[in-house]
């Protein structure tokens, strides 16, 4: 039995749908514990891909539980919208393999209408979020007036909560955002329209969770976004609004600390970031165009290209830290093959001190430059290659020099989008390669 959670170690986008997909065939129970529809998953099963921005990932395999924990927030039309899409692929015959947590908090049109306007009114300053009203969702869960998916399921309940908070919702989009008002009728009819249709889904993760533990399952927990946008340790202010690092399954889920065996980082081979902020390594030339152009670097929920740069070591140990990382899978090392010489940054220099800890200061951070170094490239389509031991020793040597860095052992490496272009070296929930 083995409890594994799966963040991104980076700013995100670093490839966690193929992974959690990977490690679902060893996995009984899968859960999502933070997070919104703002997060895109995407798998390649064959030549068909599937985006998941809601469910968890391992709902392409028959006869997993997938699990949404109360650490997320969900907007329900999404939410069916995903459900209609992965039933015309074929999967989630049995609407017993899903579940939703009543705690879940329901993105509302007021915070989906908030979020874009509040976008919109900060100009030059806007944080870069993907529109979908996460933040102001978890703005209205700490501020104890949010709408949970238990609410919604009782239509007197749901009428109640509606009717107390949209008076503020209606003059905060009125009279500072400079918006139209919404309509609590039609609010109501639109969400009490898909109650019915969402009701069978209704559970508690915590409970279930410890059932299952008990009865000797295997659980994967599935994070969103990465460890750099947790709201607390990430790149604050231009972060997402939950806690993305592992401690955050634990909260998002409702399971003590003492149940988490491994946890495993998903790190690109080199790092893309979407939205605003600091970002040390990025590339404003041609090396930056070839990273996005053969990576495919494009946002899987906005579409918006992803800003491309080399591996960053600093803030891979950050991650290592602030998560307990007992492995890193390193995604996308076959976008790197055509490069005669990769760049990595193992320092930052600030001003004139030489940084080798991530620092918390943002406007530190903004003022770092990075310290590479450059190691040789392998000119060689690795794509094919089906065991580690195969691939050319300078990839190997890539490999040893960023376990050497981090401190942390590199448990898997991809070579392509697909299940099957995965080189595996262990595997936390076997301890085998």
């Amino acid at each position: 039995m083995a409890n594994v959670v799966i963040v991104g170690a980076q700013w995100g986008d670093e490839g966690k749908g193929k992974v959690v997909d990977i490690y679902t065939e060893y996995a009984q129970e899968v859960v999502r514990f933070q997070g919104g529809n703002n997060a895109g998953h995407t798998l390649v099963v064959g030549d068909k891909k599937t985006v998941l921005h809601l469910i968890p990932s391992g709902i392409l395999h028959e006869g997993k539980r997938c699990i949404i924990g109360n650490g997320v927030v969900l907007d329900p039309k999404v939410f069916l919208q995903e459900i209609e899409g992965l039933r015309k692929k074929g999967y989630l015959k049995d609407d017993s393999q899903l579940m939703v947590d009543g705690a879940v908090h329901l993105i509302m049109p007021y915070h989906i209408k908030i979020d874009i306007a509040r976008e919109q009114k900060s100009g030059a300053k806007k944080i870069g979020t993907t529109g979908r009203g996460i933040g102001p969702t978890y703005e209205d869960k700490v501020g104890r007036r949010g709408i949970r998916f238990a609410d919604l399921l009782k239509p007197e309940t749901f009428k109640r909560k509606l009717h107390e908070v949209l008076p503020e919702k209606n003059f905060y989009l009125e009279h500072f955002l400079g918006e139209q008002p919404l309509s609590e009728e039609a609010i109501i009819e639109e969400y009490l329209g898909y109650a019915d249709r969402l009701r069978h889904y209704l559970g508690r993760a915590s409970t279930t969770l410890d059932r299952a533990i008990k009865a000797g399952h295997n659980v994967l927990f599935e994070g969103a976004q990465g460890s750099l946008l947790d709201v607390d340790h990430g790149t604050y202010p231009y972060v997402t609004s939950s806690s993305t690092i592992a401690a955050g399954a634990c909260i998002g889920t409702g399971i003590g600390p003492h149940l988490i065996d491994e946890v495993v980082g998903i790190s690109k081979a080199y790092v893309t970031r979407v939205g605003e902020g600091p970002f040390p390594t990025e590339l404003h030339d041609e090396m930056g165009d070839h990273l996005r152009a053969v990576g495919s670097e494009f946002g899987a929920t906005t579409g918006r290209p992803r800003r491309c740069g080399w591996l960053d070591i600093v803030a891979l140990r950050e991650a290592v830290r602030t998560n307990g990382l007992t492995g890193i899978a390193l995604t996308k090392m076959d976008v790197l093959s055509e490069l005669e010489t990769v760049k990595v940054c193992t320092a930052y220099r600030y001003r004139d001190e030489l940084l080798e800890e991530f620092p918390q200061d943002f406007d530190v951070l903004k003022e770092c430059t990075p310290v590479y170094e450059e190691i040789p490239g392998w000119q060689k389509d690795i794509c094919a290659l089906e065991n580690y031991d195969e691939l050319p020793q300078q990839v190997q040597d890539y490999v040893n020099k960023i376990e050497a860095w981090t401190g942390c052992p590199v448990v898997l490496v991809s070579v392509g989008p697909r299940r099957d272009q995965t080189l595996f070296r262990s595997n936390p929930f076997t301890g085998k390669g």
